[in-house]
């Protein structure tokens, strides 16, 4: 390279992977062949048409002054064959603009068609990564730049989709008219050649910069100005904003990733501008080159008119389109170069795709799960969120999971869901790791409803059955929202289970209570109708009172399944078989209801303190030694 990059000093990133400007090519070459076959077909169709627009008359130039030429000592002048000449270029010019307008109007369609099929592979793909990986800022980092890359027409793949076609065209002109050139003087082709690469390697040079100074630097800032956005316009925090004053400190906020993206864009301009004239200054040295050789040879060697015509204009269609090439080549790298933040995203393997093993989930009647020595904690944290915990949940069991907040209780539901793979130990569902089956399917065994229920912008009866309407049983649907206790809010709704949610989408959209939500949540769990339910803290939003009565509800709907019931409050622990009681990531205490109480620890001073909020609510508190339970 006659301009040496940089080496960057980081260059341990074993997820990010250059392709290569062909091989990339290649990969949108292949989209379009899935998605929109003849877009390969009018891109070649495009080029061609498009570059023979820009020689027909220069060639023909050079014909009509050789005939007139020839013409010009006789006495008669037959110009039949001119106006042949004339009429019949016409009408192939004609035909190539008909074709060329035709394969921009095919190409854009199918740029667009193949951009958007890109954009729902991204998205698929999103929605299999480990659960883990999206809490990761650095995976973020990679996802804000995988969208970036393929969410317009003017950078990333759209971009090089479109460079493709230009370039195509360019390419054309260049070698047609290095072809012509070349008949003249080999030598000149030679030297135009080496100032054509020294062109195109400082453009280079100054994309890599580019590169660094602006895509690879600004890809956090960028995250969080998408935040800071959808924060402004979420109906979530709109009663803060407005209530606490927050439009300064927001704005303020927002306008300090905005200088730093404006400190990062005139820095890139400065590049660009060093680029535009060291372009222009090769230009005009090639220029002066090609002009003098063939001003010298027509007045020293004899070079017809017609030939001078011939190459003259071939020589000022190739300055234009040599330079319009070198920079839509170069444009190709840039947008190759965020190509590959894509396709590095696209081809991140998770634990699934990488697990040699795949054991099928034995078909039974129940499944009983074991924690063995099992300890755990977040990526790029010391302490450990649970530690060497052993548990065994039986078929069929009732286990209650309680402590304060922070105790680890939620970090258990996410092993045993395996949404996280333990770090130390392993967890077993009917004696086999549960690491060794597909994660889709080990999911499957669950109907879980967390603390925090997302409302998707579609109808209530899609939001229970996480199905599409006509895959949906309404009746059933129905059956399980009323059970949860959302009988008089159904009544009430315009079009009942089939009323959209959210005014986000629709005007006539519904926004649900926090309570509703939570209710809903246990609705959907009943819906899924899996071997084990997970309750995680789903009735929060509701008193203790009304949490007792909906969890005993729930309890006598889910039958024989087995249940795990997340709570900091006790409403569930009465029924439950077994209680696990967590504090600072470890289980403190394991037992019965009465066991825990007649032992006189943690969880029944809980227990106690608990009783009192009962008792203010209007409910009875009978002693332990009756039974420990609340009564209305």
């Amino acid at each position: 390279m006659i301009f040496k990059r940089k080496k960057k000093t980081e260059q341990t990133d074993e997820l990010h992977h250059e392709y290569g400007l062909i091989s990339n090519c290649g990969y949108i070459i292949r989209a379009f062949l899935r998605y929109r076959k003849s877009t390969v077909a009018f891109l070649l169709l495009g080029g061609i048409a498009g570059a023979s627009m820009s020689y027909i008359w220069t060639v023909i130039a050079k014909l009509v002054i050789d005939m007139i030429t020839q013409q010009a000592g006789t006495s008669g002048h037959d110009i039949t064959p001119l106006l042949w000449l004339v009429a019949g270029t016409t009408a192939v010019e004609f035909v190539m603009m008909w074709l060329n307008t035709l394969s921009a109007k095919k190409l854009r369609i199918g740029f667009l068609v193949t951009r958007n099929s890109l954009v729902q592979e991204r998205i698929a793909k999103t929605m299999t990564m480990q659960y883990e990986q999206l809490e990761d800022p650095d995976m973020l980092d990679r996802l804000q730049k995988a969208k970036r890359a393929v969410e317009g027409e003017w950078m990333g793949i759209g971009a090089l989709m479109s460079n493709m076609w230009s370039t195509a065209v360019q390419l054309v002109a260049v070698i047609t008219a290095v072809g012509i050139i070349f008949t003249f003087n080999g030598w000149l082709v030679l030297i135009i050649a080496v100032l054509s690469f020294i062109q195109f390697e400082y453009f280079d040079y100054i994309r890599v910069k580019d590169k660094e100074v602006m895509w690879d630097a600004m890809a956090p800032h960028w995250r969080k100005m998408n935040y800071m956005q959808e924060v402004s316009t979420d109906f979530t925090y709109a009663k803060d904003i407005r209530l606490y004053g927050m439009k300064k400190w927001l704005l303020g906020k927002y306008k300090d990733i905005n200088n730093i993206e404006l400190k990062h864009w005139i820095q890139s301009r400065v590049y660009w501008s060093w680029n535009t004239w060291f372009s222009q200054g090769v230009a005009l040295v090639r220029n002066v080159i090609i002009y003098g050789w063939l001003i010298y040879d027509m007045l020293f060697n004899g070079m017809s008119i017609g030939d001078f015509t011939l190459y003259t204009g071939s020589a000022i269609t190739f300055s234009m389109y040599v330079s319009q090439f070198l920079q839509s080549l170069g444009g190709m790298r840039e947008h190759s170069a965020k190509t590959d933040d894509f396709r590095s995203y696209m081809d991140i393997k998770n634990a699934d795709e990488l697990q040699e093993k795949h054991t099928p989930i034995p078909k039974a009647d129940g499944y009983t799960f074991e924690f063995r020595n099992v300890s755990f904690r977040y990526k790029g944290q010391e302490t450990y969120a649970l530690k060497n915990l052993n548990l065994t949940f039986s078929a069929g069991q009732r286990l209650a999971v309680v402590g304060l907040n922070g105790a680890g209780k939620s970090t258990f539901i996410k092993l045993l869901l395996r949404l996280y793979d333990v770090t130390e130990g392993q967890i077993l569902c009917n004696g086999i790791d549960i690491r060794e089956f597909d994660r889709n399917e080990y999911f499957k065994l669950f109907s879980p409803a967390f603390q925090e229920v997302e409302v998707f912008a579609f109808p209530l009866c899609e939001n229970v059955s996480m199905q599409l309407t006509e895959n949906t049983d309404k009746q059933k649907a129905e059956k399980f929202l009323r059970a949860a206790g959302m009988g008089d809010k159904l009544d009430k709704l315009p079009k009942g289970i089939d009323t959209q949610m959210l005014k986000v989408l629709y005007d006539d959209g519904v926004d649900l209570s926090g309570g509703e939500k939570q209710k809903m949540a246990l609705a959907r769990a009943l819906y899924k109708n899996a071997p084990v339910v997970v309750l995680d803290e789903p009735t929060a939003a509701l008193d203790a009172l009304a949490e007792y009565r909906l969890y005993q509800s729930f309890d006598g709907m889910i039958g024989e399944k087995s249940a795990v019931y997340i709570s900091h409050r006790l409403s569930s622990t009465r029924f439950c078989d077994t209680i696990a009681m967590f504090k600072g990531g470890e289980m403190v205490e394991y037992g019965t209801h009465d066991e825990l109480l007649k032992k006189d620890g943690a969880y029944a001073e809980m227990f106690r303190v608990q009783a009192q909020y009962y008792i203010e609510d209007g409910a009875e508190y009978v002693p332990a030694e009756e039974g420990g339970v609340v009564r209305e």
